[in-house]
């Protein structure tokens, strides 16, 4: 076994960079250092002046739109990786979206067509990812996703998000199982909460962060760079026998009630 941390020869894509605090960002900026050619991706014409710059400055092989909610344009960005590079070796999905009206209020008040929105963009997307991947992934490869401790336990004002990430965790679970045999891994990463744009809609957001830096046993939260530091690992020769985890990067604020 090779026991270097380089990914050196190793591609794949990153979806969900929006700004140089994403956690999404984070994953890339490790990743590009130990050598990975990636794919980075921005939502849309607003958001790609904040992206094309980081794409830039990582070396990034491609750059391509995708809003997982605009039909085909996830399909697109798979359909270029194969014209480019044929095959690939890793897919990281840091999607996450609700309506701010159902995010900030009660679960048992949400809509059908709010919830359905929120768990096709943050959850379905994951699924349609994978699908896409997996194609590209002859001779195996590590597909991860974005959790939060708010999937398994309840979290003051997390609301609607916690049933869909706990879809998310559990997706994982079942891709893990039913993509195995081609030896594709996938893992759910859980980070605490960090001041990220997509974060910062959830209410009191800034008193969650302090609670959580105040309980963790580290005392502090985690960064993005740690949760990239995770990825690479999984997605490095390192980690082939594992699978089907979900593991947090919070500074161990999850050990503590």
């Amino acid at each position: 076994m090779n026991l270097s941390m380089s990914l050196e020869g190793k591609r794949g894509v990153i979806l969900g960079i929006a700004n140089r605090h994403s956690i999404a960002y984070g994953c890339a900026k490790v990743m590009a250092e130990l050598g990975a050619q990636l794919c980075i991706t921005y939502l849309n014409e607003k958001a790609k002046p904040y992206v094309q710059p980081l794409a830039e400055e990582l070396g990034a092989d491609l750059l391509l739109p995708c809003d997982v909610s605009v039909d085909g344009e996830l399909e697109a960005v798979f359909h270029e990786m194969e014209k480019k590079w044929g095959t690939i070796d890793f897919a990281i999905h840091s999607i996450a979206w609700s309506p701010l009206e159902e995010l900030h209020g009660r679960l048992v008040d949400s809509s059908a067509e709010g919830f359905c929105k929120a768990m096709d963009i943050s959850c379905h997307s994951f699924v349609r990812m994978a699908r896409q991947a997996q194609r590209l992934m002859p001779d195996g490869g590590t597909l991860l996703t974005m959790s939060y401790e708010g999937a398994e336990k309840v979290v003051d004002h997390y609301n609607l998000m916690g049933p869909i990430k706990a879809a998310l965790d559990s997706c994982a679970r079942y891709l893990a199982a039913e993509l195995g045999e081609q030896q594709v891994r996938v893992h759910s990463l859980s980070p605490g909460p960090m001041p990220t744009r997509a974060a910062s809609g959830i209410d009191r957001f800034d008193a969650l962060m302090e609670d959580a830096a105040g309980k963790a046993p580290l005392g502090r939260l985690g960064t993005p760079e740690e949760v990239g530091a995770l990825a690479a690992f999984l997605v490095s020769d390192l980690a082939k026998g594992q699978t089907g985890n979900r593991i947090f990067v919070d500074a161990g604020r999850h050990l503590i009630g």
